[in-house]
This record gives C-alpha cells, sequence and structure tokens, in this order.
C-alpha cells in the first residue's frame, strides 16, 4: 500500500510539474512580474501623490502680480512641471539660500518650456513688483522661467498656510519679522503636489530647499515629471 502511495503521489508531482513549470519558466521570460511583487523597479521610479482626506492635494486657484507687474495665476502654469516656495526679499537667514538653491533649478531645466517656478512673498506690504524686479536681478532670475509673486498678505498666507501646509507668518521677535519653512513643493502638470518617499516608504511630501543633497534628489524628480507619461 506505502509503494502505491507514493507512485500516487509521484504521478501527481509529475503532472504538476508537466503543467506549472512552463508557465513559471515564460513568466520569466516574458518578465511578466505582477504589479505587486517587490521587485517591480518600474514602480519605484514613480512619484506619490500628497493624499490628504483620502484625496491627492492639488494646489488651489491663486492670481498675483510678478516682477514685471504681469498679473500671473495657476493657468499659468498649466502643463508645466514646476517647484513652489515661500520668501522674502529682505530676508536676513535662510531666503539667500533657498533662492541660490532655486537657482540652480533654473539652470538645470529653465530652456525646458515645460518647467517653471513660483516664489511667493510673505512680506507684501514690502515686497512691491519693483523690489522683486531688483531682487530678480541680483540672483540672475528670468521671468519666462522664474515668477517672483506678490499681493494681498491674507491670500498669500491662505495659500502657504492652508493651500500648501508650508507655514509662513509674522513675527516680530525673530530676525526679518518674518518667519516660514525652508520647503520646495514640487507640482506635476496637473496641478498636484508629487514627491519621492523616503527609505522607510513614506512620502517625505516636500523637499529642504537649504540641503545641497534635497537638491539634487529634486532635480532628479523633476526629471522624472517632465518625462512622466
Amino acid at each position: 500500500m506505502k509503494n502505491k502511495s507514493y507512485i500516487g503521489i509521484s504521478f501527481i508531482v509529475l503532472i504538476f510539474g508537466i503543467y506549472a513549470i512552463p508557465k513559471i519558466v515564460n513568466k520569466f521570460k516574458e518578465n511578466s512580474i505582477v504589479k505587486h511583487d517587490r521587485l517591480n523597479r518600474a514602480d519605484t521610479n514613480k512619484l506619490s501623490f500628497l493624499v490628504l482626506d483620502g484625496e491627492p492635494k492639488k494646489i488651489p486657484d491663486f492670481a498675483f502680480l510678478n516682477q514685471d507687474s504681469l498679473i500671473i495665476s495657476n493657468a499659468d502654469y498649466a502643463n508645466k512641471v514646476y517647484v513652489i516656495d515661500f520668501f522674502f526679499t529682505s530676508c536676513p537667514t535662510i531666503c539667500p539660500v533657498m533662492t541660490t538653491n532655486m537657482s540652480e533649478l533654473q539652470k538645470s531645466f529653465g530652456d525646458n518650456e515645460n518647467f517653471a517656478i513660483a516664489s511667493f512673498s510673505i512680506d507684501p506690504s514690502n515686497d512691491s513688483p519693483s523690489v522683486m524686479k531688483k531682487y530678480a536681478e541680483n540672483y540672475g532670475i528670468n521671468s519666462l522661467t522664474w515668477n517672483l509673486l506678490t499681493g494681498d498678505i491674507d491670500d498669500i498666507y491662505e495659500l502657504s498656510n492652508k493651500g500648501l501646509n508650508i507655514f509662513a507668518g509674522i513675527n516680530p521677535d525673530v530676525e526679518g519679522g518674518f518667519e516660514h519653512q525652508g520647503h520646495f513643493a514640487l507640482v506635476d502638470q496637473n496641478g498636484f503636489i508629487r514627491c519621492r518617499k523616503d527609505k522607510h516608504g513614506n512620502p517625505i511630501v516636500y523637499y529642504l530647499g537649504t540641503e545641497k543633497e534635497q537638491i539634487e534628489m529634486i532635480k532628479a524628480d523633476i526629471e522624472l515629471l517632465l518625462n512622466e507619461k
């Protein structure tokens, strides 16, 4: 009886091998790996969406004056990959570093008509278009690629604190009188905030505009979005 059992088991294994092994081999030959496979490297090249309340976060509508006294809105950024930050021209601390680093993005992608930058002043009472024009000249900012934007302070703070969750505020007790986070937000062609994931698989959300390493990261991710289909 034992011999018959062994023969029966061997027969089942043989049938399984004849049926299944060619399919497994073909999967490797055709490189057809299912989407949930952790070895699917294609998925690692896709940037995450910032999801809030179950929905991908989109940049709110805006309209402000730029350094050339032209009204610029989010419609001017339609179908473009762009980077957003918040600054003020008299900032004595992180803004010069952020603007210098943002200039690196302009150098890398300024010739690409599908790329742009939007920097919003958190001190609009001082940062008139003419003041920002001088600031732009000092940093070699090209308004065809990079708009410095000013307008009603409540609208700008609404955009920063609620629209993007990037803190900005008036604080007489700090140097310069204003405080803000030095984040760069990366926006895709459809107006959604995008980012890479950290080593634990969590979205980093924003890129720190004062850190060279993160500037290299955002450069690589801009390239990904520009080539995204």
